[in-house]
Formats: structure tokens, C-alpha cells, sequence
């Protein structure tokens, strides 16, 4: 996948307070944000209910 692309939907991810980061340009590190990590209950059910494999 182009570096690119992966910046993109990151900052996209940001944006939408899904991931917050820590660090800068190359060493910059992603997390789930508080505001996911408080809701990972919903998150699971949602993703069994779509079909979503979390044993990959």
C-alpha cells in the first residue's frame, strides 16, 4: 500500500477522534482513543454483527 494513502486515513482516522498519536514524523505512534477505548463493548458488537473476524 502507497505511504501515502496510509497518512491519508490516519489523519482521517485522527480527525475523527478514532486514534490520537504520540511522537512525531517517522517515530509518530497511533492508539485507539479514549473516546473508543471507553466504547470497545459497542465496537465489538457492532463488528460481530458485520461479520468481522477478530481472530486474523
Amino acid at each position: 500500500m502507497n505511504y501515502k494513502t496510509v497518512q491519508h486515513h490516519l489523519e482521517v482516522l485522527e480527525e475523527s477522534n478514532i486514534v490520537t498519536t504520540e511522537g512525531d514524523n517517522y517515530g509518530q505512534m497511533y492508539f485507539l482513543s479514549d473516546r473508543i477505548m471507553n466504547n470497545l463493548d459497542i465496537m465489538e458488537d457492532v463488528a460481530e454483527q458485520a461479520g468481522v473476524d477478530d481472530d486474523s
